[in-house]
């Protein structure tokens, strides 16, 4: 590729990379008369591995409604509230964004100040609750805090024109309002994860326009601010590939999960895509009981309006970080954004680059930053609890640099990044009290945790 000089950058990636996916998808294993292994099991088994695939196959194709989608994980392995998302908690709130989950005190004292953790709503917010050992809501209810999670509703076509204002507005500064009069408290720290912490900060710049000072800190995990530089996701980002989603959106009201989770495999089509086919199809092979690979399958949806705002306004026009976007009947920019922040990004990811994720940081108008790079990726690096000592992370309080000089001057520090934000978090969470139960008299508890919108696809 690097011999082609008649193609500019952006050309030169998607030939790459379409390139790539014909080579990953011709190689010899991922036919039956081409790859020894499945040819050997089926001697083996007189046959019944070929049937096995066959039937796995078969409910494949059941399970998506027609459509090719591999199985990556034992979906009958796993029961939410049992032995996933099993957290004691409640749901204390509802509307038709989100539930509001609060989560039962472990400790006889907490913070003052109440955490609230906004997820993805392009994935379930078990990501961070599976089982108890791997589980970060676990380990901050642990730590001493009066915890909230928003899990988001999984859209169906009645919430077509649900934008990114309606995220804001019904979403985020509905959830600060609930917890404020719940705890009692006229501030909360907040977090947001992926796209739920590009949100946030629009978010807080719509609050500092707005004169509300409900928000004492934020602390993002691999979030994108600046979109400037589209990374692995290039071919995807392009009109005609986004022409191809508008056109989809209109016809559905909403971007359906499995296009989501097919766009996300093809990034590693060798891990998420054939590998596992060959397993399940050839090798007649039960997909394996793992908790991260069944969350990875259980996708939501995104309403139209929002799925267009998010790739034309802010992937490919860039708006937040180049001018303002218009939200809220507002202009909302990156320079808005000024209560202190902590930046978590992962060094492998290929979703939200570290590199891509340390420039936004940079332009944040706030004067108290803190920008670390965990090891591993967009998941692992994240869900990293210090009992496993398995990944460690970069620091350096230095934001002046470029990408490159940042990492060539960051301490390393063995084990999870947790307890160095749990102490940052705690000097921004006041003084101890006792701890609360889920709710009170205008908040009845209205179901256990993990509620009913993890579960469904619309919930009302």
């Amino acid at each position: 590729m690097a011999d082609i000089d008649d193609l500019d950058g952006v050309e030169k990636r998607r030939l790459q990379y379409f390139s790539d996916q014909i080579i990953d998808m011709m190689a010899p294993t991922n036919f039956l008369g081409t790859n020894p292994d499945a040819l050997e099991r089926a001697v083996q088994t007189d046959g019944e591995s070929l049937v096995r695939g066959l039937e796995n196959l078969v409910a494949d194709l059941e399970a998506n409604n027609g459509e090719m989608l591999v199985r990556l994980a034992d979906s009958e392995a796993f029961k939410l509230g049992e032995n996933i998302a099993a957290t004691k908690g409640s749901v204390v709130y509802r509307n038709h964004m989100f539930e509001l989950l609060q989560y039962a005190p472990t400790t006889k004292e907490v913070h003052a100040t109440p955490l609230i953790i906004f997820p993805p709503w392009i994935n379930k917010f078990y990501i961070l609750d599976l089982k108890p050992e791997n589980s970060l809501i676990k380990w901050i209810t642990d730590q001493g805090y009066t915890l909230f999670v928003v899990s988001w509703v999984n859209p169906d076509a009645s919430y077509a024109q649900i934008g990114m204002s309606d995220y804001i507005e019904d979403g985020y500064l509905a959830a600060f309002r609930e917890v404020k009069a719940i705890t009692g408290q006229e501030q909360v720290n907040a977090v947001g994860y992926c796209i739920a912490g590009t949100t946030l900060n629009m978010t807080l710049a719509l609050m500092k326009h707005r004169g509300d000072t409900s928000v004492k800190s934020a602390t993002f995990f691999t979030t994108l601010t600046d979109f400037s530089e589209q990374g692995e996701f290039t071919p995807f980002l392009q009109n005609d590939f986004i022409d191809g989603i508008e056109d989809e959106v209109q016809e559905q009201g909403v971007l359906r999960s499995f296009i989501m989770a097919r766009t996300f495999s093809f990034l590693r089509s060798n891990d998420l895509i054939y590998g596992p086919a060959i397993r399940s199809y050839m090798l007649g092979e039960t997909p394996p009981a793992f908790d991260l690979l069944h969350w990875n399958g259980d996708g939501t949806n995104l309403p139209a309006k929002m799925a267009m705002e998010y790739l034309r306004g802010l992937c490919q026009d860039n708006k937040f970080a180049d001018g303002g976007i218009e939200l809220c009947n507002d202009r909302l920019g990156i320079e808005d954004v000024d209560v202190p922040v902590f930046f978590v990004a992962c060094e492998t990811d290929h979703i939200a680059a570290w590199k891509d994720s340390y420039r936004g940081a940079q332009k944040l108008g706030a004067g108290d930053k803190t920008f670390i790079v965990s090891q591993s990726g967009h998941v692992a690096g994240i869900v990293n609890p210090p009992s496993k000592k398995k990944y460690g992370h970069y620091h350096n309080p230095d934001l002046g640099l470029d990408a490159a000089g940042w990492m060539q001057g960051a301490s390393f520090t063995e084990g999870s990044w947790w307890p160095r934000w749990q102490a940052w978090l705690a000097a921004r969470s006041g003084e101890m009290v006792k701890a609360r139960k889920p709710g009170d008299s205008g908040h009845p508890v209205l179901c256990p945790a993990p509620g009913t919108y993890v579960s469904s696809s619309k919930s009302l």
